[in-house]
C-alpha cells in the first residue's frame, strides 16, 4: 500500500513538473498552423523534429554535437581542475590569502565574458584554444566560489573535534571537509556546466567551421529557419542532459545526506 502511494505520488509529481512544458510544446505546434505565428519564421514543432530527424539520419547533426560537446567538456574539465583545488586551498588552508584575493576574484568574475573575447582572440587566435579558453573563463568562477563557500560553511566544531582525536589531515579532508563542502561544490559545477554551453554558442560563432554555435550562425545567414531551431533545441537538450548527469553523480555522492534525513 505504501509503495503504491509512493508510486502514485511520483507520477503526480512528474505530471505537475511536465504540464507546463507539454503546454508550451502544444502551443508551439498549434501557433504556426493556426496563423498565430508566421510559419516562415517560427516553424511548427513537428517541422523542427522532422528536420532534426533528417539531420540525424544523414549524420550531419552528429558532427556538430560531437565538436561542441568536446569543446564544452574540455573547457569545463580544465576549469574544474583549476577551481576545485584552488577553492579548497583558499577556503581552508589559506583563508587570510583568500581575504586579500577576494576583491580581485569578485571583480574578475563580474567581467562580461563577451568583452574579453577580443583579448582571447589576440592571445590565442581564432582557433580551438581561444574557444576552450573562453569556456574555461566562464566556468571557473561558479566552481571556484562554490568550493570556497562550501569549505567555509563547514561546522568548525567538527574539524576541531576531528583534530582533537588526532585525525590525519588526509582523513580529515576526505571524511569531513569534502562531504561538508560537496553540496555547494555540486551547485557550482551545475552552474558552470550550464554556462559552458551558453558561452560555447558565442565562441563557435568566431572562426569555426563546425559545432552547434556555427550551425546557429550559418542557418541564420542562409535563412534556414528550421535548421536554426534544430540547433537551438539540440543545445537545450544537451544542456539538460549534462545537468541531469551531474545531478545523478551528486545524488550518489551525497547519499549519506539522504540517509541521515531518513534516520
Amino acid at each position: 500500500m505504501v509503495k503504491k502511494q509512493k508510486k502514485a505520488g511520483k507520477i503526480l509529481f512528474y505530471y505537475r513538473k511536465s504540464i507546463a512544458v507539454l503546454a508550451f510544446f502544444a502551443f508551439w505546434q498549434a501557433a504556426p498552423i493556426l496563423g498565430i505565428a508566421d510559419r516562415q519564421f517560427i516553424p511548427a514543432l513537428s517541422d523542427v523534429l522532422a528536420t532534426m530527424w533528417n539531420m540525424l539520419t544523414t549524420g550531419n547533426l552528429h558532427i556538430h554535437i560531437l565538436v561542441s560537446f568536446q569543446r564544452a567538456l574540455l573547457g569545463f574539465f580544465i576549469a574544474s581542475v583549476i577551481a576545485l583545488p584552488l577553492g579548497f586551498a583558499l577556503g581552508g588552508w589559506f583563508k587570510r590569502f583568500e581575504e586579500y584575493l577576494d576583491p580581485l576574484l569578485t571583480v574578475l568574475s563580474q567581467v562580461n565574458p563577451f568583452s574579453v573575447f577580443p583579448v582571447f582572440i589576440l592571445l590565442f587566435g581564432i582557433g580551438e584554444v581561444a574557444k576552450i579558453a573562453i569556456i574555461l573563463w566562464v566556468c571557473v568562477w561558479p566552481i571556484l566560489f562554490g568550493t570556497i563557500n562550501g569549505v567555509k560553511n563547514i561546522d568548525p566544531l567538527l574539524v576541531k573535534a576531528a583534530l582533537a582525536m588526532g585525525t590525519p589531515k588526509f582523513a580529515l579532508f576526505w571524511k569531513i571537509v569534502l562531504p561538508g563542502a560537496a553540496p555547494e561544490i555540486f551547485a557550482g559545477l551545475k552552474q558552470g556546466a550550464g554556462i559552458s554551453f551558453f558561452m560555447l554558442i558565442a565562441a563557435e560563432m568566431i572562426g569555426a567551421t563546425a559545432g552547434l554555435g556555427w550551425l546557429v550562425l550559418n542557418s541564420q545567414i542562409n535563412f534556414q529557419i528550421k535548421r536554426l531551431f534544430v540547433a537551438v533545441v539540440t543545445i537545450a537538450i544537451l544542456g539538460l542532459a549534462i545537468s541531469y548527469v551531474i545531478k545523478l553523480v551528486e545524488k550518489r555522492v551525497l547519499n549519506w545526506k539522504e540517509e541521515s534525513v531518513v534516520k
